[in-house]
């Protein structure tokens, strides 16, 4: 059940499903043959996917690789089994590029009467989302508490910063499942055709004679024609700091490695995402973040931000302290402003002696305002 050892292979060989499923058993073996770069065939065998894998397994190969689930659309996914105000659990939860909410429906099988009527609940359930929810579920899915949504969306899906992108202005609908029944096939064509964009997408499993385990995705219907109080997600894997610092350029790496010992030094909290790493002040029973690092990426370099947003809403440093702080930290010469309230800085060069002691100083003089201003002050 391991989502790096599966090839997701979209739109491939075509085949006559009913000539190969009957109430979930093979009652016709099928072989098909997979063409290799030396022009040898590679035999595979067609099987029901519940044959010896789980609803979980499924979840994890797409949570994995969700490229195949929208149709004309990247997918970034935001939370796993979601609780909604309703009890239910969103299987996965995802934004696409312009920022609308995505609820995606697995079936390991055949799609039961009743869900297009979960999917439609859950998408009532996400209409009421706001962008603070969505940080939280995001937060919370990729383990980093200091996490921005807004940038993180932007991150993924490589946005400039004059893309315009309002969240959760339209909710979408997707259900993944192996094999789509009549009914929910005329459904969901129903809905589209008023409006509610439901994408059905069929997969199909396979395993080769050597072992090797090949699923297709095709999307067999598309595009044709009061707040909830809590809201929680599972957690995504987190990074650690071996595996975060052993995948840095050499010349990048020292000055990561000093962020984290003055971190050390300074008794901070450092805490791992999936990604990224936030270093935290602790005052009483609030942790607030000084800066976080995201690791550099095929389209992205790596990144250190100063979280002025997040020291703004979960600390009471006054405003006109923190206004100065952005000033001590913009004339430093070291960073960028990134939107209305952060700052950046690229790490792609090490930095001087004296660059990374100015960056330092400015770390401490952050880190004594948020303890200076203690809540109960």
């Amino acid at each position: 059940s391991n989502p790096s050892s599966i090839s997701l292979c979209p739109q491939t060989q075509s085949f006559n499903k009913h000539n190969i499923l009957d109430n979930q058993r093979l009652v016709k073996p099928l072989s098909y043959h997979c063409l290799q770069a030396d022009g040898n065939f590679v035999e595979f065998d067609q099987e029901p996917f519940h044959v010896g894998h789980t609803e979980e397994t499924l979840h994890d190969w797409l949570e994995a690789n969700p490229e195949g689930i929208l149709e004309n659309s990247k997918l970034l996914i935001i939370g796993r089994e979601v609780q909604t105000n309703l009890g239910g659990r969103i299987d996965l939860l995802g934004v696409d590029p312009l920022g609308n909410v995505v609820v995606v429906e697995l079936k390991r099988g055949r799609t039961p009467r009743d869900t297009v009527a979960q999917a439609l609940e859950y998408a009532a359930f996400a209409k009421l989302l706001n962008a603070d929810h969505l940080e939280t579920i995001c937060r919370t899915y990729m383990n980093d508490e200091s996490l921005n949504f807004a940038e993180h969306h932007r991150r993924h899906f490589a946005l400039s910063d004059s893309d315009s992108v309002t969240f959760n202005k339209d909710q979408l609908i997707v259900i993944v499942c192996q094999n789509l029944s009549p009914q929910i096939r005329l459904t969901s064509q129903f809905l589209n055709s008023k409006n509610v964009s439901v994408t059905c997408v069929e997969f199909s499993f396979f395993q080769t004679k050597e072992g090797d385990r090949i699923m297709s995705q095709e999307i067999v219907v598309g595009e044709e024609s009061h707040r909830p109080v809590h809201v929680s997600s599972r957690s995504a894997p987190t990074v650690d700091e071996a595996t975060f610092l052993a995948s840095l350029d050499d010349n990048i790496r020292p000055d990561t490695v000093r962020l984290i010992e003055w971190s050390k030094e300074k008794s901070r909290r450092i805490s791992w995402g999936t990604k990224a790493f936030a270093s935290h002040v602790v005052v009483d029973d609030s942790s607030v973040s000084v800066f976080r690092v995201y690791p550099p990426g095929p389209r992205s370099r790596q990144l250190l931000f100063l979280t002025f947003n997040e020291i703004e809403k979960k600390s009471p440093v006054p405003e006109e302290v923190i206004q100065g702080l952005r000033k001590r930290a913009e004339s430093t010469g070291l960073f960028k402003a990134r939107g209305p309230k952060d700052f950046q800085r690229i790490m792609d060069n090490r930095m001087s002696d004296v660059e990374m002691n100015t960056l330092l100083e400015s770390l401490d003089f952050i880190s004594e305002a948020i303890q200076n201003h203690r809540p109960e002050q």
